[in-house]
């Protein structure tokens, strides 16, 4: 036990034993020489909270001791910031851009690619004048290869630990916070840099990524029957190996060029036969680059959840690669090392961290590139076991031993080999005198900002410093004198609350048992259920905060009072804690409804005042709340009074009520030629009321200038009424209408009637309405509901997934995907408190017609088609909010978030409309609120061989890189 606590039982151990009004002086002394007295000479070594001379627990152990000079400031150390000496440097991750890092370090580590480039003329002769580089002016790349130029120098030669990519990436037009598929990067972006360097003079710059990473392979197909050979000749940058069922490299080799059998109806037309025969397909390689990218393709598609997935299974290999078995032609040199390892850290294909593995090519040290951070392996060895114990694999699979010089991964998904035969470069790659010339001058601004953050730390520490003596000097003046007694008031309130909190537990008991006897004659309590249930917890919550109260103002001896608004605060929580208020009504008084309070007898009450005594007191014989009776009695005549009102209404409408025998404008009943129109909502609202009388006010007025325009006329035209507006209106036989305008008040009599024009038989059949329509108030209705469809902002749509081209929708029956638990009465929101509906006055006493305006209108046509328009959601669909100004491609990246399927990977559609303008936005696509658009997920491709040809112009990429300026 703390000795600060210890000293606090000591002081009032005898509180357990005196009475509150037996506390004597002697007492009083007894607590102030144990409790305080320690404080003031300094011995107590824990804050006192109710005493103002104790100086312990206030920060002086920290003031008055030796202080490091980093607390002193927030700023970190700028050299943190600088290259390691015979180091690399990093690349900034941009939110989602780590597979660009991990791509763009491999290809600098490729010396023949970087000499290449730096080859490359520039543009960077605009920005040089005849002494250097413009100082105010910065230096922009205008081309692809100026921007590789630029970054290439910089993680060559720069001094900041790590450099910002940010204009490469934005060349590129790529989404910063979308992570997309990095083989499909790396193979784009290297059609891109051949096109683009397809067009320089120099042959060692236009043909560098030929040399470097093309070669040639074939598809060889023969015939069965006849022999002859067809081939096929195609030119590849990297090797796309299937690992699915494979557990080693030269496996996934091996049935990439393994031989397919063409038989039945997949047979081969031989142009020599003229006629399908059987035959043979394989792949035959002709010649293998310098630099050979091994593609393993980990990202399926699953046809049963119809999302990619991540192949997370261990892929062996080794250091040294030789090719030769695999060539066609002999006798050359095939052999490859290993130079770099791409790992995708995750068990998602749609998530993840990229790293990246790389050999430097002149110290033959390998090292891990982690974006911003670069790690040294040791001992010049590949080091993955540290990497792949990172993520957990679902499957339980081991990881498989492996030999010397061979390693073993679940999540390396590019491997670069290198031809073992080059020459080992001797010198390094020379930075062009341009571009060092830029190099100097970010480096000079990086020294700059280094130097100033230095100075800002410094500053700090010199101000934390003197603040340090300044407090110093101040614990030395701040002991004040002692304080000789203590308030007896507040030594008598503590007492009450020690022996309060000590005996809870007994009186617990005691009530608990006085409770369970029954109360005889008038001697009883009433106290409120809810009270009896948790009062304890209340007893111990009061007595807790009297105590804390009791130790941090000491009673009048510190002199602390809170301010107004903190006291009200404190009173209002008070108020909702109080004992036995649970049974007050509003006025004040005793509540009229006895399920919520029981009597209890008078020393159960007793002992309950001793923890509450400002509890409200109500003996039994106490009278409930004269006004609550009144209100009762007026409420039950008034239930009484709404029930008899929807009798009669419902008896005197019943088919209005059931909704049956309508009338229909589009089936014209022949047995009249006349029939009213009112709105559909207040049907709709008369229903609830005759449903539930008790719990919905009367409607007493029709409200059909809701359905007309400010000038007086019809909002509808007939063609309207039978179709899109139908909903809107309801239709009223004669004979109702008469019950209607005797049961309500009309505002507007609307009706449509049908006329015979004509003396040829048969004749012409006519529909007016009275009032007539209004062109121009009709016009601008539909204008203005057209507007409101393409300018909406965080609206509802709905996007339901398409398997095997079949939507699963239960369209013929929709009520079997919505809970029958409930009625639509009982779903719709109520209205907050205060808000009356604008055409219907529901007031009982009141039968004054209520005027509408414009405005109003257009406000209750915006209501109405929310309510007639709204979409039921089936299951397998999945609700979105959007905006009409958002593009189609910020609404796949929420798709992308809903159901796991990648923008490239997705298909929609809306109406049979084709969706496939990502930069258009939503409301210039037709997408309005409420709308359900079909995704369909693009299935894998099992040829894995054809996959060249076929993914060109598939993906999202292919988009992205084609609006590249070049």
């Amino acid at each position: 036990m703390a000795p600060r606590l210890q000293l606090e039982k000591a002081a009032w151990r005898w509180a357990e034993t005196v009475r509150p009004e037996e506390v004597s002086q002697e007492h009083i002394e007894t607590a102030y020489r144990i409790w305080l007295e320690p404080c003031i000479r300094g011995v107590c070594r824990r804050n006192c909270k109710g005493n103002p001379n104790c100086l312990v627990g206030i920060g002086e152990h920290i003031w008055l001791g030796e202080i490091d000079e980093n607390s002193f400031h927030n700023i970190d150390d700028p050299n943190c910031e600088r290259r390691k000496k015979n180091s690399f440097v990093g690349l900034t991750n941009l939110g989602a851009t780590c597979y660009v890092n991990t791509f763009l370090q491999v290809w600098f580590l490729n010396l023949e690619l970087r000499q290449a480039l730096y080859l490359c003329p520039s543009t960077c002769s605009d920005y040089v004048l005849g002494d250097g580089i413009q100082e105010e002016k910065d230096y922009e790349p205008q081309t692809i290869c100026e921007h590789l130029q630029y970054l290439f120098a910089l993680l060559q030669n720069s001094n900041r630990r790590y450099i910002d990519p940010s204009g490469f990436v934005k060349a590129l037009g790529l989404d910063t916070g979308q992570q997309q598929d990095a083989q499909e990067f790396s193979k784009l972006f290297m059609s891109l840099l051949e096109d683009t360097l397809s067009k320089q003079k120099n042959p060692d710059v236009r043909n560098i990524v030929q040399q470097q990473f093309c070669g040639e392979y074939a598809y060889v197909t023969v015939c069965n029957q006849c022999g002859r050979e067809s081939k096929l000749l195609s030119k590849f940058y990297e090797l796309e190996l299937n690992i699915q069922g494979h557990k080693q490299l030269t496996d996934c080799i091996s049935e990439f060029l393994k031989e397919e059998k063409l038989e039945g109806d997949n047979r081969y037309f031989c142009e020599n036969c003229q006629s399908k025969q059987n035959a043979t397909r394989k792949i035959r390689l002709l010649s293998l680059p310098c630099t050979l990218n091994l593609q393993l393709m980990r990202f399926v598609f699953d046809r049963q959840t119809g999302h990619k997935k991540k192949l997370n299974t261990y892929i062996g290999f080794s250091e040294i690669l030789d090719m030769e078995p695999y060539v066609e032609h002999k006798g050359g040199s095939y052999v490859y090392e290993l130079s770099a390892v791409l790992i995708h850290r995750g068990v998602s294909a749609y998530s993840g961290h990229y790293i990246a593995h790389v050999k430097d090519p002149q110290s033959g040290e390998w090292y891990k590139f982690n974006d911003e951070d670069i790690e040294k392996m040791e001992g010049k060895k590949l080091q993955l076991g540290i990497e792949e114990d990172l993520e957990p694999s679902k499957s339980q699979t081991r990881k498989p031993k492996c030999g010397k010089g061979t390693h073993c991964s679940r999540n390396a998904y590019m491997l670069v080999y290198r031809l073992q035969t080059q020459e080992k470069p001797n010198t390094a790659v020379q930075v062009p005198a341009f571009l060092q010339e830029l190099v100097d001058r970010d480096n000079s601004k990086f020294e700059e900002w280094c130097i100033e953050m230095a100075e800002m730390r410094k500053q700090s520490v010199d101000k934390g410093k003197a603040k340090h003596e300044e407090v110093k000097e101040l614990y030395q003046r701040l002991p004040a004198g002692a304080v000789k007694a203590l308030c007896k008031e507040c030594v008598v309130e503590r007492c009450r609350v020690l022996r309060l909190k000590n005996q809870l537990n007994e009186d617990y008991k005691t009530v608990n048992n006085l409770l369970k006897a029954a109360v005889k004659g008038n001697d009883g309590f009433w106290v409120g259920k809810s009270s009896l249930r948790s009062w304890r917890q209340l007893a111990l919550e009061q007595l807790d905060e009297q105590d804390g109260d009791a130790e941090q103002s000491n009673g009048k001896m510190n002199g602390s009072t809170l301010n107004k608004d903190e006291s009200k605060e404190e009173r209002k929580e008070e108020e909702e804690l109080n004992f036995n208020e649970d049974i007050l009504c509003p006025h004040g008084e005793l509540c009229i409804s006895e399920n919520e309070r029981r009597l209890v007898s008078k020393e159960a009450w007793s002992k309950l005042q001793q923890y509450f005594p400002k509890a409200p007191e109500f003996p039994s014989y106490k009278e409930c709340c004269s006004q609550c009776k009144i209100l009762e009695r007026e409420g039950e005549e008034n239930e009484a009074l709404h029930k008899m009102i929807a009798n009669e209404q419902k008896t005197s409408l019943p088919n209005l009520f059931q909704d049956k025998n309508r009338p229909c404008l589009s089936n014209w009943p022949e047995d009249t030629d006349v029939l009213y129109i009112v709105s559909q909502f207040f049907v709709e609202e008369w229903r609830k009321f005759v449903r539930k009388p008790t719990r919905c006010s009367p409607v007493s007025s029709v409200g059909n200038s809701a359905l007309l325009c400010p000038h007086g006329g019809l909002m509808f035209t007939f063609a309207s009424m039978t179709k899109e507006d139908s909903k809107l209106i309801a239709l009223i036989w004669p004979s109702e209408w008469q019950m209607i305008q005797k049961l309500f008040v009309v505002d507007h009599v609307i009706k449509i009637m049908r006329i015979e024009v004509g003396d040829v038989n048969p004749s012409e059949t006519q529909y007016i309405s009275e009032p007539k329509l209004c062109p121009e108030c009709r016009e601008g209705l539909l204008c203005q509901q057209q507007r409101d469809l393409r300018e909406y902002t965080q609206a509802t749509i709905y996007v339901h997934k398409v398997v095997d081209n079949k939507k699963v929708m239960k369209d013929s029956a929709p009520e079997l995907n919505v809970s029958s638990s409930e009625t639509e009465e009982d779903k719709e929101e109520a209205k907050p408190d205060g808000e009356k509906d604008p055409d219907f006055n529901q007031s009982n006493g009141g039968t004054k017609r209520q005027k509408i305006s414009h405005q109003n209108y257009i406000a209750y046509q915006k209501q109405v088609i929310r309510r007639s328009m709204r979409h039921r959601k089936v299951r397998g669909e999945k609700a979105l909010l959007v905006s009409a100004n958002q593009t189609l491609k910020e609404l796949k990246i929420q798709i992308m978030h809903a159901f796991s399927v990648a923008p490239f990977d997705q298909n929609l559609s809306i109406d049979g409309k084709i969706l496939s303008d990502d930069c258009a936005t939503l409301g210039t696509l037709g997408v309005i609120p409420e709308s359900v658009i079909l995704l369909k997920a693009d299935e894998p491709i099992a040829d894995y061989a054809a996959m060249d040809d076929v993914m060109q112009g598939k993906d999202e990429f292919v988009l992205v890189f084609l609006d590249i300026n070049l």
